[in-house]
C-alpha cells in the first residue's frame, strides 16, 4: 500500500500483497458499517436511494490533489483504506468487486463477514494487466438483472456527481449508460448515511480537531506575534508553507499523533491588507503580511486525521477601530449562538437563524454583510452535502452529526487614512460535534475571545490615543476591548528575551503557588532516604565447631563452599564469613617477605552500614583488621585472589536476591495467539545485556497482547515488559548516531539477567565500523567510495524504516480502548533543540521530547521527565564563561538534584527559550549551588520557605538590585535570621557552606577517605619506631588534624568570599534565606 495527496493508503501494484501486507481490514468495522449501509438503502431506498436495485461506485485512480469524493469516502468508511481503480457493486444478495489481483487478495479476508453480517456473497472479478476489463463488466450487469426483481429495467444508483478518470472507470461509466438500466443519483442517500458518525469516527474527528487547533494556539499565533514584534516581512504563501509543515510533523505543536496519518484538509489560508475571501476555496497570495494600525488578519487552517476533518478559522485585530471592534464582537456572539443552536432534534437551519437573529439585533447595518451560511457538515469530506448550516435547510440534527460552524462578516468598510484598512472582513470558524446533551466545540483551544486575539501597538499618536476609549462593543455598552498583548513599549520594542522575562515571571508566581500548595498538604516530607542501605541478614559460616574443616596446618586457608576465610589465631583456625571483609591486599618488601592484611566491615566507620548483625550484637567486641607476615608469596597472592573472587561472587548474589526483593510483581504476559501473529522486530540487541561470559546473541521483539517478550535462541535470556509498566517510549532512527534504538522507561524496576534497571533499550547498529588498510587518501570521487557510502545510506534508511514500521503498528495496537488510560505512544527526540553537556562522566548530546529530556545513545541513559521538574537552576552563567551547568530540581525533595555539566554558552539561549515554551521556571546563578541544604532547609520549614518569597531567593536580578543595601554574604544564601554581624570563626567549622567549591571539597574529601581506609603500612611502621619515644598523646594529633582542616577550610572560603566575616555570635542557621547574593 503507499499514501498519495488524500492521506488515504491504498493497495497499489508494486507494493506487499495478500498476506505479506501490514495492512489488514478491521473485520468488526467492515461488519457494523455493512449492516447500518443494507439497513438504511433498505429504509430510505425510496427518498434518498432512488429505489436502486444495486448500487455502483466506481473509485477513480490515485491523485496528488486535495479532492473529495464520495467514492473514496465509502472505501474509507467501510474498509479503512481506498481502493483505487475498484469497481463497488452492492445488490440485495451480491457484492461484486472488479479490481487487480493484489487488491482482491486484501479484500478476500472479507467474504465470510458480509455473509454473517446481511446475508450476501462476495464475488471478486480479478482485472489482469492488459485487460479492458469490458467482458469482467458485463458479467456484473447479468448479475445486475438476475438480482433484479421489482423491474424489468433495473434501477442502478451511481454518484452523479463524479466525473469518471482513468480507462477502467471510462470504459464503465460509457457502458452503464449504454446498458438496459435506469440510472439514479444516490448522493444524498450516502450523505445522510455518512452524516452520524460512530464512536471510532468521533475519535478521528476529535484528534484532527485537536491537531488543528494545537498548531493555531502553539504556531501560527506565536509566528504571527513574532513577525509583528520584530517588524519581518514574510509573505502570505511563506506562512502558509510554514503552518502546512507544522500540520504534517505534529510533534512540533507536542500533539502525540504519528505523522503518517495526518495531512492537511486544504492549504492554510492567511489573509491581510485589504484583501479577504472567505471561502474555503480561497488562497494565500504572495503579498507580505500587513500588520500596521488598524489592520486585520485573517488567518483559517484545517487538517485531517485518519482523512477525517476538521477546521479552525481566526481573525486577529491589530490596534483595532470602533467600527472594527464592533464587527468582531457582534461575529462572536453570533458564532456562539449558531453553536449553541447544534442540538439533537433542532431543524439545522436553526444555526443560521439563531446568528442572524443576533446580527439584526444588535448591528442591523452588518446584516448584508454576514456570509449566507453558518458553515457546513464535515468529515471524510470537509463539505458534506445536504448539510448546509444555512437559514432553508430542514434536516432535523441527530447526535453524533460534525460541522464546521464558519461565520464571518465580508467587505466591510471603515473610516482610516490607509488604503489597506479600510476594507476588511472578519471570519470565525471552529468544528462542533452534535452530542446528546448539547454541543461540544472540540477546537476550544484555540481562543476566540477578544482578549486573545486583538493588539495593541500603543503608538505615540494623539489621535489613536483620543480615539482607543472608543474601541468598545456600542450595542452593550461594554467595556473598551482589551487586547492580548501590547508588542512595542512607548520608547523601545519589546524583545523577545523580555518578553521571555515576563512569562518566566508568571511562571515563578505559578510555581510557588503549586509549590506552597504541596508542600501544605505533606507531598514532600522531610526525611530523607539517601543513607537507605539494606540488610546483609544474618551472616553464617558453619553452623556448629564440627562443621569446621580440620586444619592441615596453620596457613590462611579459603573455603569456597562455605563461604569463610579460616585465619590461624593463637594456633586455632578462627572461621570469617567472607562478607565481613572490607579488603584484603597484600605487600612485599625487600627481604622477599610479604604481607597480607584484611580489614574487616565493623559499626561505626564511615560510610559502613549498620546492617541486622551489629544491632543484634550490640555488646560484641569487633576485629577491625589483622595482618600475617608469610616467606611463601605464591600462596599469598593466591589467597588474595581466592578472597577477592569469592568476595565479588557472594556481594553479587546478595545485591541480585535484594533487588529481586524489592521487585513489584508484574502481571502475566499474554503470549499473542497462533491467529493473530504478533508484531515483530528482529536481530536486536538489548542494553542493558544480560550476563554471562558466553558469546552476546541478538533476538527478537514481539508485541504481545498485554505486554512485549525480547527473546533469544538461549532458553534463560528473555524479558517481558508489560504495557502497564512503561512510563515512556521512545523511538530513536539513526540520524548522525551509529545506532537505531527503542527504549523504554520503566514505572518499576524488572531484571535484565542479574541486573535491576528501570531503562531497557533495543537497538541495531545502522552501519559497520571499518578500517581501510593501505595509508592513501581516497578520492570524494571514488567510486567504490561512493558506492560503499550508498550502501550504508540504503542500509540505515531501511533499518529506519523498519524500526518505524514496528512503531506504527505498536501505536495503532496502544490506540485501541483497552490501552487508553495507559496514554502510551512512542516519542521520538528531537534533534534541533538538543545540547551538548555531561549528565554523568562523559559528554554526550541530550535532546528534549514532547514529555521529557533524554539521552539514550551513550550508557548510563538518561531519562527526565518533564512534567516531575519543579524548577531548572543554570548556573555558573556570565563572567565570560565558555561553558555552563543545569542544574534541574525534582517536585520530589527527597530525590537528589541532577546536574548536567560543562553546557556550552551558545546553547544558553537555545534552552532558555525550550524551557520557555515548556512552561518550565528557570533560574540563573553565577555559582553552583550546594543543593541538599537547600532543600533539607526547605523540607524542615516549609512554611519559612513560602513567607520568603518561595523559589525567588534564587532570583539573580533581585539579587543583585539588593546587594547594593545589604552586606553580600560568603555563603550561597543568607539564612533570615542571621544578623550581618554575627557569626564566630570558631563556628564556622560546623555550618556547611551552600555554595560549592571544589578545593574545599577535594580537600575535606581526600582526609576523609584517609580516615575511612585502614592505615598505610607507612603508618603502621612510623608507629612501630615512636612507640618508646611516644607515650600515646593523641591530643596533639587530633588539634594537628582539626587544624589542618580549618585551615583548608579557611582557604576555600577566603576563595568563596573575599570580604571577611565579622566575628560574633551565630545564629541557628535553619531557616530558609529571602535572597542568594554573590559577587
Amino acid at each position: 500500500m503507499a499514501e498519495h495527496r488524500n492521506g488515504n493508503a491504498k493497495p497499489s501494484d508494486g507494493k506487499a500483497s495478500g498476506a505479506a501486507s501490514p495492512y489488514a481490514i478491521n473485520l468488526d468495522n467492515f461488519t457494523k458499517r455493512l449492516k447500518t449501509l443494507y439497513s438504511h438503502w433498505k429504509e430510505h431506498s425510496s427518498d434518498l436511494w432512488g429505489s436502486s436495485d444495486a448500487l455502483a461506485i466506481p473509485t477513480p485512480p490515485a491523485s496528488d490533489d486535495l479532492r473529495y469524493l464520495k467514492s473514496s469516502a465509502l472505501n474509507i468508511w467501510l474498509l479503512g483504506y481506498e481502493f483505487p481503480e475498484t469497481i463497488m457493486v452492492f445488490m440485495k444478495k451480491q457484492i461484486h468487486f472488479l479490481c487487480s489481483q493484489k487488491k482482491v487478495s486484501l479484500l478476500e479476508v472479507v467474504r465470510k463477514s458480509a455473509k454473517e453480517a446481511v446475508g450476501v456473497e462476495v464475488v471478486m472479478h480479478v482485472k489482469a494487466k492488459n485487460d479492458n476489463g469490458t467482458g469482467l463488466m458485463d458479467a456484473i450487469f447479468r448479475a445486475v438483472h438476475a438480482n433484479s426483481t421489482s423491474h424489468d429495467t433495473p434501477v442502478v444508483g451511481h454518484i452523479a456527481r463524479e466525473a469518471p478518470e482513468g480507462k477502467l472507470l471510462e470504459t464503465w461509466t460509457e457502458k452503464l449508460k449504454n446498458a438496459d438500466f435506469q440510472l439514479s443519483d444516490i448522493t444524498n442517500g450516502f450523505s445522510d448515511l455518512f452524516a452520524v458518525k460512530d464512536s471510532t469516527e468521533l475519535t478521528n474527528v476529535k484528534k484532527a480537531a485537536f491537531l488543528t487547533s494545537s498548531v493555531m494556539k502553539h504556531f501560527v499565533v506565536p509566528k504571527l506575534e513574532k513577525v509583528i514584534d520584530e517588524e519581518k516581512k514574510i509573505s502570505h504563501s511563506s506562512l502558509m508553507d510554514d503552518t502546512e509543515k507544522a500540520i504534517l510533523e505534529p510533534a512540533r505543536v507536542k500533539v502525540k499523533l504519528k505523522a503518517e496519518n495526518v495531512d492537511i484538509c486544504y492549504p492554510p489560508i492567511f489573509q491581510s491588507g485589504g484583501e479577504f475571501d472567505l471561502r474555503p476555496s480561497a488562497s494565500s497570495n504572495d503579498e507580505n503580511l500587513y500588520y500596521d494600525s488598524t489592520s486585520v488578519i485573517i488567518c483559517a487552517i484545517g487538517s485531517r486525521y485518519n482523512s477525517y476533518c476538521s477546521n479552525v478559522a481566526r481573525t486577529f485585530l491589530i490596534d483595532a477601530n470602533a467600527m472594527q471592534s464592533k464587527a468582531y464582537e457582534v461575529l462572536l456572539k453570533a458564532h456562539e449562538a449558531a453553536i449553541s443552536a447544534l442540538k439533537p432534534g433542532n431543524k439545522v437551519g436553526a444555526a443560521y437563524q439563531a446568528a442572524l437573529a443576533v446580527v439584526e439585533k444588535d448591528a442591523p447595518d452588518l446584516v448584508s454583510n454576514l456570509t449566507k451560511s453558518a458553515g457546513t457538515g464535515i468529515g471524510l469530506e470537509f463539505r458534506e452535502s445536504g448539510l448546509n448550516l444555512n437559514a432553508k435547510n430542514d434536516r432535523v440534527l441527530k447526535a453524533g452529526m460534525v460541522f464546521n460552524v464558519s461565520l464571518g462578516f465580508q467587505n466591510l468598510q471603515t473610516d482610516t487614512n490607509n488604503p489597506k484598512t479600510q476594507k476588511f472582513s472578519v471570519l470565525l470558524a471552529d468544528s462542533v460535534i452534535v452530542g446528546e446533551k448539547g454541543p461540544e466545540v472540540v477546537t476550544s483551544i484555540s481562543s476566540k475571545a477578544v482578549k486573545d486575539v486583538a493588539y495593541s501597538f500603543n503608538e505615540d499618536d494623539e489621535e489613536e490615543e483620543e480615539e482607543k476609549p472608543k474601541v468598545k462593543p456600542e450595542a452593550n455598552g461594554g467595556e473598551a476591548v482589551s487586547s492580548k498583548a501590547t508588542l512595542r513599549s512607548d520608547n523601545q520594542e519589546m524583545s523577545k528575551e523580555e518578553l521571555r522575562r515576563q512569562h518566566q515571571a508568571e511562571l515563578a508566581r505559578q510555581k510557588n503557588e503549586e509549590t506552597a500548595r504541596r508542600l501544605a498538604g505533606g507531598g514532600s516530607g522531610a526525611g530523607d532516604n539517601r543513607g537507605a542501605v539494606k540488610s546483609t541478614g544474618d551472616l553464617v559460616a558453619y553452623k556448629n565447631v564440627n562443621d569446621v574443616p580440620p586444619p592441615k596446618e596453620l596457613m590462611i586457608q579459603v573455603d569456597q563452599k562455605n563461604e569463610a576465610i579460616l585465619l590461624p589465631i593463637y594456633g586455632s583456625m578462627v572461621p570469617f564469613h567472607v562478607a565481613t571483609v572490607k579488603s584484603v591486599s597484600s605487600q612485599q618488601d625487600t627481604n622477599r617477605t610479604c604481607y597480607i592484611r584484611i580489614i574487616f566491615n565493623v559499626p561505626g566507620t564511615p560510610f559502613n552500614p549498620h546492617d541486622s548483625n551489629s544491632v543484634k550484637f550490640q555488646g560484641s567486641i569487633y576485629l577491625k583488621e589483622v595482618s600475617f607476615r608469610s616467606k611463601d608469596p605464591r600462596h599469598i597472592s593466591e589467597v588474595v585472589q581466592l578472597i577477592k573472587t569469592l568476595r565479588r561472587q557472594v556481594a553479587s548474589r546478595e545485591s541480585e536476591r535484594a533487588e529481586r526483593a524489592t521487585l513489584v510483581t508484574q502481571e502475566k504476559l499474554q503470549v499473542a495467539g497462533t491467529r493473530f501473529k504478533p508484531i515483530r522486530l528482529s536481530d536486536l540487541w538489548i542494553r542493558p545485556p544480560f550476563g554471562g561470559r558466553g558469546r552476546k546473541l541478538t533476538g527478537t521483539l514481539e508485541a504481545h497482547t498485554n505486554g512485549f517478550r525480547y527473546s533469544t535462541s538461549r532458553p534463560d535470556e528473555r524479558v517481558d515488559i508489560m504495557f502497564g509498566n512503561i512510563k515512556h517510549a521512545f523511538f530513536q532512527p539513526a540520524e548522525k548516531e551509529m545506532i537505531t534504538l527503542l527504549h523504554f522507561h520503566l514505572l518499576n524496576h524488572i531484571m535484565v539477567g542479574n541486573r535491576k534497571t528501570k531503562d531497557v533499550q533495543f537497538f541495531v547498529e545502522v552501519m559497520d565500523v571499518v578500517q581501510t588498510l593501505g595509508g592513501g587518501k581516497r578520492s570524494a570521487y571514488d567510486p567504490d567510495e561512493i558506492e560503499e557510502e550508498q550502501r550504508e545510506r540504503d542500509r540505515r534508511n531501511k533499518i529506519n524504516m523498519d524500526f518505524q514500521n514496528f512503531v506504527n503498528r505498536v501505536n495503532d495496537l496502544w490506540g485501541q480502548p483497552q490501552f487508553k488510560g495507559l496514554d502510551l505512544e512512542f516519542d521520538q527526540p528531537l534533534r534541533e533543540l538538543g545540547f551538548h553537556g555531561v549528565p554523568h562522566k562523559a559528554s554526550a548530546f541530550i535532546v528534549p521530547t514532547s514529555s521529557c529530556l533524554v539521552e539514550l545513545v551513550e550508557t548510563p541513559f538518561l531519562v527526565i521527565t518533564l512534567s516531575e521538574i519543579e524548577i531548572v537552576n543554570l548556573e555558573r552563567v556570565g563572567m565570560g564563561q565558555k561553558n555552563f551547568d543545569m542544574t534541574i530540581v525534582f517536585k520530589d525533595f527527597k530525590r537528589d538534584v541532577l546536574r548536567i555539566d560543562s553546557i556550552p554558552s551558545s546553547s544558553l539561549d537555545g534552552i532558555k527559550e525550550w524551557l520557555d515554551a515548556t512552561d518550565l521556571k528557570y533560574y540563573e546563578s553565577r555559582l553552583n549551588l550546594n543543593w541538599r541544604p537547600i532543600l533539607k532547609t526547605i523540607t524542615d520549614d516549609p512554611e519559612k520557605f513560602i513567607e520568603d518569597g518561595g523559589w525567588e531567593f534564587l532570583n539573580l536580578e533581585v539579587s543583585d538590585s539588593d546587594s547594593d543595601n545589604s552586606q553580600e554574604s560568603d555563603q550561597g544564601y543568607e539564612p533570615s535570621d542571621v544578623q550581618s554581624d554575627t557569626g564566630s570563626e570558631e563556628e564556622d567549622d560546623d555550618s556547611e557552606s551552600l555554595v560549592e567549591s571544589e578545593d574545599d571539597e577535594g580537600e575535606d574529601s581526600e582526609e576523609d577517605s584517609e580516615e575511612e581506609q585502614g592505615k598505610t603500612w607507612e603508618e603502621l611502621e612510623r608507629e612501630a619506631s615512636n612507640a618508646d619515644r611516644e607515650k600515646g598523646d593523641e591530643s596533639d594529633s587530633e588539634e594537628e588534624r582539626k587544624r589542618r582542616k580549618m585551615k583548608a577550610f579557611g582557604k576555600a572560603r577566603a576563595r568563596g568570599a573575599p570580604e571577611k566575616r565579622s566575628s560574633g555570635g551565630r545564629g541557628t542557621g535553619g531557616s530558609l534565606p529571602k535572597r542568594h547574593k554573590m559577587r
